[in-house]
């Protein structure tokens, strides 16, 4: 099988930042014992996770929110589990203060997410400006360097 990169699966995504956190999320899983949506081949699970990206068997937004849900960390003990029923019942409806407070973390984490985005996707446009320039200075120095064969007529 040819060999799979990351430029195989880097048009199912905004950046190349995401890409790298989805398919290591996935990877992870098949470590720990998720059953992968193609065969094996004897790759090595990165291989696998790239390979389930790249060939759309896995849904992207599904990888997308379990890698958040994977780093939201939001911890109760059965005080709080009690509490946070007791709240329920009585508020029936309504937000309580920690549901609101949850959700300005969990849009304070997604905001992140985007800001990180951005900036991934800034330098890969830097990398590739600065890429860019230096062949067109490479080409101006071979052009300078070329002399004109005296035979050549003009």
């Amino acid at each position: 099988m040819a060999r799979i990169t990351v430029e195989d699966c880097i048009d199912k995504f905004p950046s190349r930042f995401e890409l790298v956190l989805v398919a290591s999320n996935r990877a992870r899983k098949l470590h720990s014992g998720e059953d992968p949506t193609l065969e094996r081949d004897n790759d090595k699970n990165t291989v696998i996770a790239l390979r389930e990206i790249a060939e759309g068997s896995l849904n992207v937004e599904e990888l997308k929110n379990d890698l958040i849900q994977e780093y939201q960390t939001v911890s109760l003990n059965e005080n709080e589990n009690l509490l946070e029923n007791s709240e329920a019942e009585n508020t029936e409806g309504e937000n309580s203060d920690e549901d609101i407070q949850l959700s300005d973390e969990t849009m304070s984490a997604a905001n992140e997410v985007d800001d990180i985005n951005k900036d991934a996707m800034q330098e890969d446009k830097d990398i590739s400006k600065q890429h860019d320039d230096a062949l067109q200075e490479d080409n101006i120095l071979n052009s300078e360097n070329e002399t004109p064969n005296e035979s050549q007529e003009y």
